[in-house]
């Protein structure tokens, strides 16, 4: 893993152009690709969150982004995302190894104590991803995301750094 930028634009386009990988996330926006761009040259500048580029370590193929996000220094807790950029790249380990290393920085590196994330009732396969990295189902949002014409729950989960994978 890598600190996102604008140098990983083209990785970050392709990702946003499958429709399952949109599915999964629950983006109902629309992306231009200045907009993509402004975004990636941003990052940057930004204290509130971390992101990171995943590339395969051996040929450096670009497989998606992590992110830690709404840091809160006063309750030390983030929000995590990841997305994978292509179906090819589910159920490799990818995602877990990367979630991982993540939560190594958050509770080694940045001290936190919690890391929180959703995953649509739809995305088991994540949930068990996440599961082995070390998160707990801890609520359900009701019909958190309209798709489709059709209403599904966002299955909360959290990680404690105090608690072993």
């Amino acid at each position: 893993m890598v600190p996102l930028g604008p140098e990983h634009f083209a990785g970050t386009w392709a990702s946003l152009q499958e429709p399952e990988v949109v599915r999964l996330t629950g983006t109902h926006a629309t992306f231009t690709r200045d907009a993509v761009s402004a975004w990636l040259e941003g990052l940057r500048d930004r204290d509130d969150r971390s992101d990171w580029a995943i590339l395969r370590s051996d040929d450096g193929t670009h497989l998606g982004e992590v992110v830690l996000n709404d840091v809160d220094d006063d309750n030390l807790s983030a929000g995590f995302r990841i997305m994978l950029g292509s179906p090819r790249w589910f159920g490799s380990g990818y995602g877990t190894e990367a979630t991982r290393a993540v939560l190594g920085h958050a509770f080694d590196t940045l001290g936190l104590h919690r890391v929180e994330l959703e995953v649509f009732a739809f995305n088991p396969r994540a949930q068990r991803a996440y599961e082995k990295a070390g998160f707990v189902v801890e609520g359900r949002r009701r019909d958190a995301l309209l798709w489709d014409g059709e209403w599904f729950d966002a299955i909360v989960m959290g990680c404690l750094s105090n608690v072993e994978a």
